[in-house]
């Protein structure tokens, strides 16, 4: 269920949520720290333990990921999440000396250079062949060099949208390849579509544990048009780190 509702006699507007979807605001967190967190959360969920099933070993391989995009929205909560909830060595990457000190201030064991040749980077750290590799962005670039570093039967996820995906240099490996799209659930009405409230209410959980921290990492201001043209063009840029979070109205807006 979703919608809108308009109160009689009032510009009131109140918006409809199906209450499957939906879980608590972290009681220890302000709104703007709090609204930086569902997206992502249920993203890199999803990714991490419905998709990859990190929990289960790749058979002979030492557990470990590698998270590429680690310092974007995504990957700042799957850093936190793999590092928190697993006994995995968490491997992601930032190019520079900001981004690289958010993902490590994020828990990430290892930092290496996405600009720079994957495959040589995860040899010389000398954990091993990841079994699992999860790709918030740029995958297209990458996926030649996922399928050379990645150990024999991993899984690999990926949440954006390449321009081609031929996923044969997999094959021989038999590596699993799965798409994670937040929305499946709520759009086509999953039988397990519940799922989504308990992971969130765990989440807020865990942020009130103090076993999660916000991934809000710039306030915009108000929301306004160009306030939303200043945060679409970090995006674009490829340069963000964590979330961007605008909030509330300009005074006539």
């Amino acid at each position: 269920m979703a919608g809108s509702i308009t109160r009689p006699g009032t510009n009131a507007e109140f918006h409809l949520v199906d209450e499957r979807i939906v879980g608590r605001k972290p009681a220890s967190l302000g709104w703007s720290e709090a609204a930086a967190l569902p997206l992502t959360s249920i993203t890199a969920w999803e990714a991490l333990f419905d998709r990859l099933d990190v929990g289960k070993p790749v058979p002979g391989v030492t557990p470990s990921l590698l998270i590429i995009g680690g310092a974007g929205g995504v990957g700042s909560i799957a850093v936190q999440l793999a590092r928190q909830l697993t006994d995995l060595v968490v491997i992601a990457t930032a190019s520079r000396p900001e981004t690289r000190e958010w993902v490590q201030a994020l828990g990430a064991h290892h930092v290496i250079d996405h600009t720079k040749p994957l495959p040589e980077q995860i040899k010389a750290l000398g954990t091993g062949a990841p079994g699992f590799v999860f790709s918030t962005t740029n995958t297209g670039q990458h996926l030649a060099a996922i399928a050379a570093l990645m150990a024999p039967q991993g899984r690999f996820a990926l949440i954006d949208d390449p321009a081609t995906l031929d996923i044969m240099a997999f094959k021989s490996k038999s590596i699993s390849v799965h798409w994670e799209a937040m929305f499946t659930r709520s759009m086509l009405t999953t039988a397990d579509i519940t799922a989504q409230g308990a992971l969130l209410n765990e989440v807020a959980r865990l942020a009130d544990a103090g076993t999660l921290r916000t991934t809000l990492a710039e306030r915009f201001g108000p929301i306004n048009a160009a306030n939303l043209k200043r945060a679409h063009a970090l995006l674009e840029s490829g340069r963000s780190r964590g979330k961007i979070v605008l909030e509330g109205f300009a005074s006539g807006a």
